[in-house]
């Protein structure tokens, strides 16, 4: 199965009860389009109410060779095996989360160049910049940061080899303006279906084959 470098896909489990769509159905969806990454993403309850589907979540992924990351729950990570946590800027320091779950390495949301230098000096594996345009996943989200500053944030982390993840109210429409100024793009909403849309409308939506 071929991946696309630049897809990173995430499992929204409140956005997937919305669209009535399993998020294991779902993330098996994305890996077969050739998702690079996923990631699942849990806002509401308990680490123990997601552990099983993290764990069914995180094989799917070895076995396809795709790597797995876990929101925010670095411990839930840690338990399971999951290799990445991607954490937020009020998640706590680098340092911390290595004391406590030494075997899971980070990324870090940024919304600010200020933010990208701080984030640069914890060694992230990744980073996330955004929101590139307006979005509504997020109840509260973070001012826009558009298409200049997310060129000048890959220029912070290219030069330092770190891979930049856009993210924010990407689509296909948007697609190739943002291609050139980071290494992945992340998509929560774009990649389920509106109401009367089959699963795969979105995917081929953005170029990308769902067998």
């Amino acid at each position: 199965m071929s991946k696309t470098s630049w897809f990173y896909a995430i499992v929204d489990v409140e956005a997937c009860a919305r669209a009535e769509v399993a998020p294991l159905v779902h993330a098996e969806r994305c890996i077969e389009s050739g998702a690079s990454w996923v990631q699942l993403r849990a806002k509401l309850g308990r680490d123990d109410h997601h552990r099983s589907l993290a764990a069914a979540m995180l094989a799917m992924c070895k076995r396809s060779e795709v790597t797995f990351v876990v929101n925010d729950r670095v411990k839930l990570a840690a338990e399971i095996g999951a290799p990445l946590a991607h954490v937020g800027q009020g998640d706590g320091s680098a340092a911390d989360w290595h004391q406590l779950a030494p075997t899971v390495r980070l990324g870090r949301s940024t919304h600010a160049l200020e933010e990208v230098h701080a984030a640069l000096a914890e060694v992230p594996t990744y980073l996330a910049f955004g929101p590139v345009f307006p979005t509504a996943t997020k109840r509260n989200p973070e001012p826009v940061v558009g298409l200049d500053m997310l060129a000048a944030a890959h220029a912070l982390t290219r030069a330092r080899g770190v891979p930049l993840v856009a993210i924010g109210g990407i689509d296909a429409a948007r697609l190739p303006e943002v291609l050139p100024h980071c290494e992945a793009v992340a998509f929560i909403s774009a990649l389920l279906p509106a109401r009367g849309e089959s699963a795969r409308d979105p995917f081929a939506r953005l170029g990308l084959a769902c067998p």
